[in-house]
């Protein structure tokens, strides 16, 4: 009896601790929801927190109609689809061949690509890299530079671990190749990593800005984060129309709300898809080598 009370009384307090963090994370994005949906005026007085005053959906409007947002978005779209599957080729070829304990330099190569995690060029050779390649204001730029993570490479490499060797030398004595074998064997008992390596690439080239603010200075290879960057760094200079019942600063405040929104909601619409996968993928750090 002792044992369920103190395993119940765990489980509550659980149960809240899991509560508050949801708490501290939804908070904030009601706010945002709130003021982008807000009057003009409730924003000016700071009479919004957590429910809209003077509903409205202006701001919103301005977006959707503005050219600028629409294409960065899509741009965004095709970036983070074709950065995902970029990325998922690169560290699924790199981490199968180092499953294989007779590669040879296998330790060395290993050796290598770990110190990449830990020691970096810095800004400035990297810009001059990017110059000599010629990839300046170029879509490769926020493509190659990020085409793979040691990071998620060993925890791809670590769920091949999980893998029995029988099925692999079973396929290799039919006579499969190293491609087929990869492609029929290992691809498909990987969802769970694949769904989490995806969401992880995913959600990077999203949220990314900083490639794009140093290596692009055309405004129609802008993502949409850099478009939001410059935005709330230089509200000054964004012009907005002023309508009727609408003065410049409140407006102004509701279209940020409103864009960062508008940036926010479409790979949170993700996390439900690859929640089943989510949970596995992310042990396989665990799985002993």
């Amino acid at each position: 009896m002792n044992n369920t009370k103190k395993f119940s009384v765990g489980n509550i307090v659980l149960v809240i601790l899991c509560v508050l963090i949801c708490v501290v994370c939804l908070v904030p994005m009601i706010n945002l929801l709130a003021r982008s949906l807000s009057s003009t005026d409730a924003l000016v007085k700071h009479e919004v927190y957590l429910i809209p005053k003077g509903l409205n959906f202006n701001a919103y409007s301005l977006v959707l109609k503005d050219s600028k947002y629409i294409h960065a978005f899509f741009w965004t779209v095709f970036l983070t689809i074709a950065e995902t599957f970029i990325c998922l080729f690169m560290t699924t070829i790199c981490a199968y061949p180092l499953i294989f304990k007779d590669l040879k330099g296998r330790g060395l190569i290993n050796v290598l690509i770990t110190i990449t995690m830990f020691f970096n060029a810095g800004t400035i050779p990297n810009y001059l890299l990017m110059k000599s390649l010629g990839l300046l204001n170029s879509p490769l730029v926020l493509l190659l530079p990020g085409a793979l993570s040691v990071y998620n490479m060993i925890i791809m490499r670590s769920f091949f671990y999980g893998i029995p060797d029988s099925l692999r030398e079973s396929a290799q004595i039919d006579g499969a190749s190293h491609m087929r074998i990869l492609w029929s064997i290992y691809v498909p008992l990987s969802k769970p990593v694949f769904a989490t390596l995806a969401l992880f690439y995913a959600v990077g080239r999203w949220n990314g800005y900083s490639d794009a603010l140093m290596y692009i200075n055309d405004n129609k290879l802008y993502p949409l984060q850099l478009l939001l960057y410059n935005i709330l760094n230089n509200i000054n200079s964004v012009e907005v129309a002023t309508q009727e019942g609408f003065s410049a600063p409140g407006l102004t405040e509701s279209l940020k709300m409103a864009i960062v929104m508008f940036s926010t909601i479409p790979i949170l619409c993700i996390y439900p898809w690859l929640q089943k996968y989510f949970i596995h993928g992310v042990m396989v750090g665990a799985v002993k080598e």
